[in-house]
């Protein structure tokens, strides 16, 4: 059997022209906007090309709509980053005003950090939050989580080397 009739052969040009459409409207259905639904569409494209996958995909529709879902997801993920951010801001009894360009500095590390926390596994992630946020001793922390003090040390270790990594990006 030839792989010809196994993979069958798409241009990015051609999976555009074929369902940009489509896939715009199946954005839409899901968040409402045709702005951010043609933004994504795009986006979703843009995706494909860096990918450089057209020429194998057997199913262009799942394989659109799985790339489209992330971007999705990452856009609700800015949003509720951006959201907490300004109650935050709102929240303050003294009026603060910041330019765009800092915000728009702000909002992106906010980001970078909430996307580099989610890369933590469950564990790993409670043992950075206790004791970056409340200042727990690794002693602290292993009473409380009912763990070693040599465990608290590896999880440590693990996020501090993805911070390490984040500050060099």
């Amino acid at each position: 059997m030839s792989t010809d009739n196994f993979f069958p052969q798409h241009s990015v040009e051609s999976l555009y022209g074929e369902h940009h459409g489509w896939l715009q409207k199946w954005l839409r259905s899901r968040i409402g906007n045709g702005a951010d639904a043609a933004d994504l569409a795009q986006d979703t494209f843009v995706r494909l090309l860096t990918a450089r996958t057209a020429p194998s995909i057997r199913e262009p529709r799942h394989y659109l709509t799985t790339i489209a879902r992330g971007l999705l997801i990452d856009l609700f993920r800015r949003r509720a980053v951006e959201n907490a951010y300004l109650e935050a801001l709102a929240a303050r009894p003294e009026a603060y005003e910041e330019n765009l360009e800092t915000r728009h500095l702000i909002l992106e590390t906010l980001i970078a950090i909430d996307a580099m926390l989610d890369g933590f596994g469950p564990r790993t992630r409670h043992i950075f939050l206790l004791a970056q946020l409340e200042e727990l001793s690794y002693v602290e922390i292993g009473q409380r989580l009912g763990v070693s003090v040599t465990t608290v040390k590896n999880h440590l270790s693990k996020a501090l080397l993805q911070c390490l990594l984040l500050v060099e990006d």
